[in-house]
């Protein structure tokens, strides 16, 4: 990608696809360090920038569910990068479902007053790409007033708070680089739907398409901010890929072909695609083509994660006799999860014998919402000593990691744990690079 110095480099390269260079980015969404650490060496030779986000239940104003403000996820960040040589220019930093998500069930005007505070630390902190979602209902809303408008309205106020601290930022350093935003409705609870059947998935219409815009066109002008628009890149779109308990929906060029042919029609505008995770490369590919140029994923970087520490704990249980011994990460992770069911009691249905199973293999992943607790990282920890400590058969190693194992033959990649985990959560990352570049 050519870049453009003093440009926001995902409005670099939206302006490229305009001139008929193919292109896209991906927006890694997590607040993992070992996975924030493999998209990062993943893309340690390339020349292209790295979209990493975090999301508003993840990361605000009043630390979210990791305890982070945005200034101490840009800080871990920027200390990954620095530790691995990874040039902090080439890093952009992204907001995912900013707006008045993690407060919805409170009155609107309190729900909207703390998701400007969080939107303005967000920008204050460096974030240069801004998904803007106000699309949730508000304690206060009646249901049968909420529309794309009361959507557009809220929108706008936090794109007006956005551009105000821009501005401040912009007092102290002349040379500021302008954030990108995202609008727009269609998306899923964080995390995927949850369900089992995701079979029925409908495709976003050109009508529902044109509605957001329309209504963000409407509010736009009436506050006197048309030239909003050359800062924001793309709407958010349900371009039938989805992922449940159970399930895939894969992308289908068929069923989004009208969805494309309307958004193609209007010039500039791409669509940013959420719940990526779990596609083949090919249909990542055919999405970025599309004009879904913004491929965003999440889950399934810590759902490799946590097959790759269940598949070292299935072969710990082989190598290490004696079960005190051994870091029973599995084990672990399962008391931590029973132990706070906040985080998947919701979305894991069916008996407990099913329930216990969607703990484990569920692609929706709950189990990333525990990776943070003490007991589970210690467990990591001595996996990881265990592994090292022991002298690996590297037939049995082959049994539960065969790719690493040829890599480890072919001097590619050390026998080490924290690598080995590395490379297995970076070959996710493979697919999304193929499907952006050229």
């Amino acid at each position: 990608m050519n870049m453009v110095e003093g440009q926001n480099p995902v409005k670099t390269l939206l302006d490229n696809r305009k001139n008929g260079e193919y292109g896209g980015i991906p927006s890694y969404c997590c607040a993992n360090e070992l996975v924030i650490e493999a998209i990062l060496k993943k893309n340690l030779y390339t020349q292209a920038p790295v979209l990493i986000e975090a999301t508003s239940n993840q990361v605000n104003q009043l630390g979210g569910y990791t305890g982070m403000r945005p200034a101490d996820f840009r800080d871990m960040v920027y200390r990954i990068a620095d530790a691995i040589g990874f040039d902090r220019d080439r890093i952009i930093l992204g907001g995912d479902h900013l707006g008045p998500l993690p407060w919805q069930g409170l009155h609107a005007d309190v729900a909207m007053s703390r998701a400007k505070e969080m939107v303005r630390e967000y920008v204050l902190a460096g974030y240069k790409k801004i998904h803007l979602d106000t699309s949730m209902h508000l304690g206060s809303d009646k249901f049968e007033n909420f529309g794309a408008h009361i959507v557009a309205e809220r929108g706008v106020e936090l794109y007006m708070t956005c551009e105000e601290a821009y501005q401040e930022l912009k007092q102290k350093n002349p040379n500021e680089i302008h954030p990108v935003f995202v609008v727009g409705s269609e998306v899923p609870i964080p995390g995927g739907t949850g369900e089992e059947k995701v079979d029925e998935l409908v495709v976003t219409t050109p009508e529902g398409f044109l509605e957001t815009v329309n209504a963000y066109k409407d509010v736009l002008e009436k506050h006197g901010l048309s030239e909003a628009w050359e800062h924001i890149c793309a709407i958010v779109v349900q371009p039938g890929v989805e992922f449940g308990n159970y399930g895939i929906h894969c992308y289908n060029r068929e069923e989004a072909a009208s969805l494309v042919k309307c958004v193609s029609g209007l010039g500039g505008l791409v669509m940013e695609g959420h719940s990526t995770d779990y596609q083949t490369p090919t249909h990542l590919r055919e999405m970025v083509t599309d004009g879904i140029a913004i491929i965003k994923v999440g889950p399934a970087l810590t759902y490799a994660l946590r097959e790759a520490l269940f598949a070292m704990s299935y072969l710990e249980k082989e190598i290490i006799e004696n079960e005190c011994d051994r870091a029973n990460f599995m084990e672990t992770l399962e008391a931590a999860m029973l132990a706070n069911p906040k985080n998947w009691e919701k979305f894991y249905k069916g008996s407990e014998w099913e329930k216990r199973f969607q703990r484990r293999f569920s692609i929706s992943d709950r189990s990333r919402y525990y990776f943070a607790v003490p007991e589970v990282k210690n467990a990591m920890a001595k996996l990881f000593k265990n592994f090292n400590s022991t002298s690996i058969p590297m037939w049995v190693l082959h049994q539960y990691m065969p790719v690493q194992y040829e890599r480890i033959g072919e001097g590619k990649l050390a026998v080490d744990a924290k690598e080995i985990v590395i490379d297995f959560i970076a070959d996710v990352v493979d697919g999304y690079n193929y499907a952006v570049r050229k």
